[in-house]
């Protein structure tokens, strides 16, 4: 049994990050970020165009196709004070496909922005919606956690709840830009590949990617997968305990297909991460397959990976091994995807079980994303964001990317 991290101390992972070095806006052409490379211990500094010649022969690269949501709602009350409703993740139905099919009322979690102005009365916006005037309402049912559950309803049969958000919704860019969301980040702030619409933020290393960036790793044989990790709020969350044991991660919805694990399998259980988000699905599916060696009868609720499961348990499986099991799994209840939720946290002392490589970009100061890469490279994350800092890389989610291959 592995020790558990809770008792790392966060201050361990900090460094200064000038304002100056935080990118506000995206480049114009996002291939042409830069990209630091990390091999075996060597730093090297390529644009991120050229990432094709740097991967190694037969990779398996693995996207999260997860599209972000305008998930930011405003209402002003009469009396003038106003009131945002973020929308996290939904609970009738929870669903994220049937939730946002609906064409009366939904009920969702949510951060409720000037929370204090707003007692229990029901509040009321009219809008425009495909040449419709409606009437949206948001009532407040009850805290939920560090969150409220909240009734959205509009009069309009022929209106979607997709079409709420696309049509009165904000898209939440991180709050660390410190400026307002521009129409220009409804394109900028999702990939290229973005398909299912749930995530409350980007997977920003794929933001790099342009079309002509997979025509290169097609002509260079590398196969490409997609998983979708949900991505919430947390993950701006910074971690305010001094030990990270005080600090809790939020459950996020994965979905994993059976081609995504059968190709996992073809490579050896072994894969390329596009980004922090992939990792933590793709690391995930090692401890789901875990649990079902021990537990063939678990239950969906059950397979969820709980924060600190990883260091809780001795598993004995090979990688391959776990993935069999999930297989096996979506055979006896003859799924083709396995939907699911992860809160796992990887920090030093994870043993990293399908992840051989990432690419991410360069994050926050005593971020859980920090601690992440901290866990794949040691102590080299100094080095890295050192060498980063000095060549004037640009910082955190619209900023530039590195390539981690430690062996």
């Amino acid at each position: 049994m592995k020790e558990n991290p809770g008792h790392i101390r966060i201050s361990a992972y900090n460094y200064a990050l000038p304002e100056e070095r935080i990118a506000r806006f995206p480049l114009p052409r996002r291939d042409q970020s830069k990209l630091l490379v990390y091999r075996q211990g060597e730093i090297s500094e390529k644009r991120f165009s050229s990432l094709p010649d740097l991967l190694p022969a037969n990779s398996l690269l693995v996207f999260n196709n997860t599209r972000v949501i305008q998930a930011r709602l405003h209402f002003r009350k009469e009396t003038g004070a106003l009131i945002e409703i973020f929308c996290l993740e939904p609970v009738l139905p929870a669903d994220y496909a049937l939730n946002f099919q609906q064409t009366r009322q939904v009920e969702w979690l949510c951060m409720v922005g000037n929370l204090k102005k707003w007692k229990e009365e029901p509040l009321h916006r009219q809008l425009q919606v495909k040449g419709k005037e409606i009437t949206l309402t948001a009532t407040r049912m009850g805290p939920e956690g560090t969150s409220h559950r909240i009734r959205l309803e509009w009069n309009d049969a022929g209106v979607t709840f997709a079409d709420i958000l696309e049509f009165f919704g904000e898209l939440p860019i991180p709050p660390y830009l410190n400026r307002q969301t521009e129409e220009a980040d409804k394109e900028t702030y999702q990939t290229v590949y973005s398909r299912i619409q749930g995530s409350v933020a980007a997977p920003t290393a794929g933001l790099h990617f342009t079309p002509e960036v997979f025509d290169r790793l097609r002509e260079k044989g590398i196969t490409c997968e997609e998983l979708t990790l949900h991505v919430g709020a947390g993950t701006f969350r910074p971690v305010k305990s001094e030990e990270i044991a005080g600090h809790e991660m939020h459950r996020e919805f994965i979905s994993v297909s059976r081609s995504t694990i059968e190709t996992l399998l073809l490579h050896r259980a072994r894969a390329i991460a596009v980004g922090t988000t992939s990792v933590r699905t793709l690391e995930s599916l090692y401890h789901i397959g875990i649990t079902l060696h021990n537990h063939p009868d678990a239950t969906e609720e059950e397979l969820q990976v709980k924060q600190w499961q990883p260091y809780e348990t001795n598993p004995e499986l090979t990688p391959e091994e776990a993935l069999e099991e999930v297989l096996r799994y979506m055979d006896r209840n003859q799924l083709e995807t396995l939907h699911t939720g992860t809160q796992i946290i990887i920090a030093p002392g994870y043993t990293y079980r399908i992840v051989q490589g990432i690419i991410t970009n360069f994050h926050q100061p005593q971020s859980t994303l920090l601690l992440l890469v901290s866990a794949f490279v040691g102590t080299d994350w100094k080095k890295i964001y050192a060498y980063a800092l000095e060549h004037d890389f640009r910082f955190l989610s619209y900023g530039d990317s590195s390539l981690l291959l430690p062996e």
